[in-house]
């Protein structure tokens, strides 16, 4: 999301005066009046488009146009089958909408899966509703990880710390107070509260912006823009070949006006590659919908683009590499501390805070509360202080102020206790200091000063597919960075479990400068103690050396990194910001189901590359046979019927089987120099070869049936030529492939063996002289085709 002046479009609301009635919230028939008067937060959920959307952006095309008009033309001038093109167009077309529609209804019903619920205080009781459901002044209650849905005023505040930085730019979170405004497109970082909505719907300028940003989209990716690139090309190209065979056909040849359209219309139709973008759209399609039925909901569709061109991954270890869950394994207290007591104060911080996090939560399950401790202050956990802490009125009546945290952050440099915290580090263990401080929670410095009072030990639980999925992305060639908050050596031990080889780097000690960090990161594998603001910095320093960059994640701690990567990842039990910035959900928090993703996004980009090549052939041909009938003044030697023969058997079967076939190639750069480094030679080998052979036919027959002859001549030279383009675009082979392949010829041979199809499609081959030239022709440009494929290869390399 761009830059946002929060101060001047968006200022939904001043610090005012608290709200009424803060604590209880709306009653049921305030909420009842508010619906009825229509003060919901009625903003769509982000979705697909629209059922009429599909169908227009379908149907109305230039290229469809174009077709449209010249298939009008051929039904009134030329027999029916001359007019097959606009059938094949019509099927094309449907088939398109079809598979779309399918694809919208995958996401929408994922989108649901997927969709936040937040929490509002109605009669005094805290309720779940869907998004759509808040009304206007709902009292809104929010803890760490939970986005602002709606702009509002803050009721109540426990620690409440709210990161701006969508909206804003700002990475600092901003500590808020009763009255302070709450704008929708933020998040909580720390501590927890309660907001009243003062403006839901279209009414919340910033909650409109993010629906905007995050809409399903299939534009802004290398694909498409490759391809609208190559239309506009074939457009400029098209136009005066078109006018050169208008005029050639209709002026300079005496045939019949009916006969003069047809062979017209026959050379513009197939200068048109109307099925690349539909190919395009329906291969998307049906990778969203395969990737749904693995709970992986694609938020944005070049997603799967992007994950195809990746090749660093960014993983973070918490929720990624690991379980969600972990167990305290051991506690050991310092300097004499008296073991029970240290139980009962780890129960207290455990009780102090409503909303802990995974450490916590073991904390809390292996130490009960004591019910006759009371909390006085609290100071919530954040990701950039790696602790947290609270103060305690104890049963005797004795005051204490606790922290809990990183011990390498809360000790000084040479504490005993650091040693004993490395070598449990080394084992792949988890460790959090209990301090207790010296200082006030709200001084700037709380943990200056504290004193070390016990270790806790605790295991983190390891997701049983991560080795398989490190090891797949090792196979892929995709370089894997374990990027985590926690101690470097824990992390480098945790990396090591699963078979990721490398040095734990301990981020503190890497370079500002951005040259220095990308080194860095090059040559290191895994980083610990990374701030928010070093992961976002490490994504962009791997960015500025070319590097195409996933992250995962699932904490707050991640979602400035998630935005600014080319593609992130969210776990769906994460924090709904992880998941708002995020182009791919895994709602089965799985992260094995990565595979899967980057193998579809290399299907989709591979394989559409592929047959982008047997399109763009064709149209090169077309132009040149064009170029070359206007040259020498001569009839244009097929009917749209041959040509649509053709495209059908060479390019539009084969296209569809090729273009879902699986591909685990990485997908490269530069679609467009990719697709016409082969089509344009290739294009140019088919068009020579088919118009020598129909120069040499012209001087063969004679007789009233010579055009006809000419015109089968010349379609099996080029039915051949293109056969071969065919072969080697299929390469390499399997059993399936070469069955495709054949099936084509099989089909063609049909046409040319069957009396009646021979009729239908105006192909009869006379003599025998003719028809093995053409296949010596054939022969020869076979043979240059593959040298030139070759010569491309080695003159142009990827």
């Amino acid at each position: 999301m761009s830059h946002i002046d929060a101060g001047a479009e968006l200022d939904p609301v001043h610090p005012v005066a608290l709200p009424k009635r803060p604590a209880a919230g709306l009653t049921g028939a305030e909420v009842a009046d508010r619906v009825h008067r229509g003060l919901v937060n009625d903003v769509p959920v982000r979705s697909s488009r629209s059922l009429g959307e599909i169908v227009r952006g379908n149907v109305f095309t230039r290229f469809n146009a174009i077709i449209g008009v010249l298939w009008l033309i051929m039904l009134f001038v030329a027999p029916i089958q001359d007019s097959l093109f606009g059938f094949v167009i019509l099927a094309n077309t449907g088939i398109g909408i079809v598979q779309e529609w399918r694809a919208k209804q995958t996401l929408d019903s994922l989108a649901v899966i997927g969709e936040a619920r937040p929490t509002v205080r109605r009669d005094g009781t805290a309720t779940e509703v869907a998004t759509h459901q808040i009304v206007l002044d709902d009292l809104i209650e929010i803890g760490p990880g939970d986005k602002v849905v709606v702009d509002g005023v803050c009721a109540e505040a426990d620690g409440l710390e709210i990161d701006e930085s969508l909206l804003t730019g700002e990475a600092d979170p901003v500590v808020k107070h009763p009255g302070d405004p709450v704008l929708s497109g933020s998040f909580v970082v720390a501590g927890g509260g309660a907001f009243q909505a003062t403006r839901v719907g279209r009414e919340a300028y910033a909650a409109q912006l993010a629906e905007e940003a995050s809409r399903f989209t299939l534009v802004h990716s290398e694909l498409r823009t490759g391809i609208s690139t190559i239309l506009k090309y074939v457009t400029w190209m098209m136009v005066p070949a078109a006018v050169g065979l208008v005029i050639t056909q209709l002026v300079v040849k005496s045939n019949g006006l009916k006969d003069a359209v047809a062979r017209t219309v026959g050379g513009i139709v197939p200068m048109v590659p109307e099925g690349l973008v539909l190919l395009t759209s329906v291969a998307f399609a049906i990778g969203v919908i395969r990737l749904g039925r693995k709970q992986c909901l694609v938020q944005e569709l070049p997603a799967i683009e992007g994950l195809a061109r990746v090749d660093t991954v960014c993983l973070d270890k918490t929720g990624t590499l690991t379980e969600g869950g972990m167990d305290v394994t051991e506690l050991r207290p310092l300097d004499g501390a008296d073991e029970e007591y240290v139980r009962k104060v780890l129960g207290a911080l455990g009780e102090s805070d409503p909303r802990p996090n995974a450490s916590l939560q073991a904390i809390i399950d292996a130490y009960p509360d004591s019910e006759d401790w009371r909390c006085v202050e609290s100071l919530p956990f954040s990701s950039a202080r790696k602790y947290s802490g609270a103060a305690f009125s104890e049963a005797d009546g004795d005051t204490s102020t606790w922290l809990l945290g990183a011990p390498d952050v809360l000790l000084a440099d040479g504490d005993p206790a650091l040693a004993a915290t490395a070598r449990l580090n080394e084992q792949g263990l988890r460790v959090l200091l209990l301090a207790r401080a010296g200082r006030d929670l709200d001084d700037p410095e709380p943990a200056r000063g504290a004193r070390p009072t016990a270790l806790v030990v605790l295991e983190q639980r390891l997701r049983p597919d991560a080795a398989d999925t490190l090891r797949y992305f090792a196979d892929q060639d995709v370089r894997a960075k374990v990027i985590s908050g926690d101690n470097a050596v824990s992390v480098g031990a945790v990396a090591a479990k699963l078979g990721l080889a490398g040095t734990a780097v301990d981020a503190r000690h890497l370079p500002a400068d951005r040259p220095g960090m990308a080194e860095a990161l090059d040559e290191g594998t895994v980083f610990g103690r990374v701030t928010p603001q070093q992961k976002r910095d490490m994504v962009g320093a791997l960015q500025s050396h070319g590097r195409t960059v996933a992250m995962t994640g699932d904490g707050v701690n991640d979602v400035l990194a998630l935005k600014d990567a080319d593609i992130g990842v969210a776990m769906g039990s994460g924090s709904e910001a992880t998941r708002a910035v995020a182009q791919i959900v895994l709602l089965d928090n799985s992260f094995a189901s990565l595979p899967s993703v980057v193998g579809e996004g290399r299907r989709v980009i591979g394989n559409i590359t592929r047959v982008a090549t047997l399109f763009l052939v064709k149209t090169v041909y077309s132009v040149l046979l064009a170029v070359l009938v206007v040259c020498w003044q001569a009839e244009y030697p097929f009917l749209p019927r041959h040509l649509t023969l053709l495209s059908t058997l060479t390019i539009g079967v084969p296209a569809f089987f090729l273009a879902l076939a699986p591909n685990k190639e990485r997908a490269k750069p530069h679609f467009v120099r990719q697709v016409m480094r082969y089509s344009v030679p290739a294009g140019v080998v088919a068009g020579v070869a088919t118009f020598g052979m129909y120069l040499i036919a012209r001087h063969s027959y004679t007789g009233p049936g010579r055009l006809d002859a000419e015109t089968s001549a010349a379609t099996l030279t080029l039915f051949l030529v293109s056969m071969w383009i065919l072969a080697i675009v299929a390469r390499p082979y399997t059993w399936w492939r070469v069955t495709l392949v054949a099936a084509m010829g099989v089909a063609f041979l049909l046409v040319l063996a069957v009396p009646g199809l021979q009729a239908f499609f105006a192909l009869k081959l006379v003599g025998l002289e003719m028809p093995w030239t053409a296949v010596g022709i054939a022969v020869v440009a076979a043979a240059a085709l593959e040298f030139l494929w070759k010569w491309v290869d080695r003159r142009f390399p990827d």
